[in-house]
Order: C-alpha cells, then sequence, then structure tokens
C-alpha cells in the first residue's frame, strides 16, 4: 500500500541516519475506504494525489511545531512516498481526516518510492504560510490565504537516490 509521510528535511536526515522512518507509530496518508467513498468519482492516481496534499498540509504543520521549539528548520515541506504493508495499517472513524492513517511499524528507507519536495522558489510562500498557520486556525481569512499559497506550489519529486543531494541542497 502506497503511504504518504509528512517530514521535513531534518527529520528525513535523521531517518537517513537512523535507516527507517520512525519511531512508530506513525501518522500517513494513504487512498482508505473513506476517502474513495468522499471522492466517488475520482481514479487512483487522483485519489493518491489527494493523499500527498493532506501529507503536504501535515509537512507545514510539522515545519510550524519545529519553529515554535525554536529548531532550525528549511522551509521547504517534505513528504516522503512509501509502501508498506497493509497489515501495518490503520484508518478509522476516529480520525480527523479522510486520507489519514496510522502506521504500526517504523518504514525502513529500503521501502521509501521517492521524496516529493517544494522548489527553493516556494520558500518565501512556504514561510509566509508557517507564520501564519496561527491565525488561519484562528478562523483569520487572509492568513488562510497565505497558507492556501502553500498549496499553489507543487511538490518537487524525487527519487530515493537522490535524497543525499538533496539533503545536501
Amino acid at each position: 500500500m502506497r503511504v504518504y509521510l509528512p517530514c521535513t528535511l531534518p527529520a528525513l536526515a535523521q531517518a537517513v541516519e537512523a535507516g527507517e522512518l520512525g519511531p512508530a507509530p506513525l501518522t500517513g496518508y494513504a487512498v482508505t475506504p473513506a476517502l474513495t467513498e468522499w471522492y466517488a468519482s475520482g481514479d487512483t492516481e487522483e485519489l493518491e494525489y489527494v493523499a500527498l496534499t493532506e501529507a503536504a498540509r501535515a509537512s507545514l504543520r510539522r515545519l510550524a511545531a519545529d519553529r515554535a521549539d525554536g529548531a532550525e528548520t528549511a522551509f521547504r515541506r517534505v513528504v516522503v512516498a512509501a509502501e508498506v504493508p497493509e497489515r501495518s495499517v490503520s484508518a478509522g472513524a476516529d480520525l480527523e481526516e479522510r486520507a489519514r492513517v496510522r502506521l504500526s511499524d517504523p518504514i525502513p528507507l529500503a521501502k521509501v518510492a521517492a521524496v516529493h519536495v517544494d522548489d527553493h522558489e516556494a520558500i518565501p510562500d512556504i514561510e509566509a504560510a508557517v507564520a501564519a498557520l496561527p491565525a488561519a486556525d484562528g478562523g483569520d481569512d487572509d492568513a488562510r490565504f497565505a497558507v492556501d499559497g502553500a498549496e499553489a506550489h507543487e511538490l518537487m519529486w524525487y527519487a530515493t537516490q537522490e535524497i543525499p543531494d538533496l539533503l545536501g541542497s
């Protein structure tokens, strides 16, 4: 099963060093029965794009959390696409988003299929979106516009063998 995991560049570097994404449980996004039912007219590719987009939103929140903790971070959303056994994935009615899943096991890097990352040109919009998140959550329409501006940027696709180069940039 293809799962999209929200990440950041520092967290990706830690995963490379550890040889896995973890610790479990992990939150990811995938084509779930609830997503399929909600998005009835979409094909698998469209549904996977929705799951990727949800993971990118979660990555934005991870960037905001890193910033709030005072961590140095590159303002680029990161989504790791991995193939995982269905037995380690659970989705349930208690989960807020239709595509959100819980993974019961760490993900070995060997299971990573690709990494999706913002281009350098997106950094100012991603930084503005991170700064605007608290106000957007509070209902501020201008702040929501700034957060939505992050989604105007498509994530770039990187093959697994490009991860070391990506972390060096």
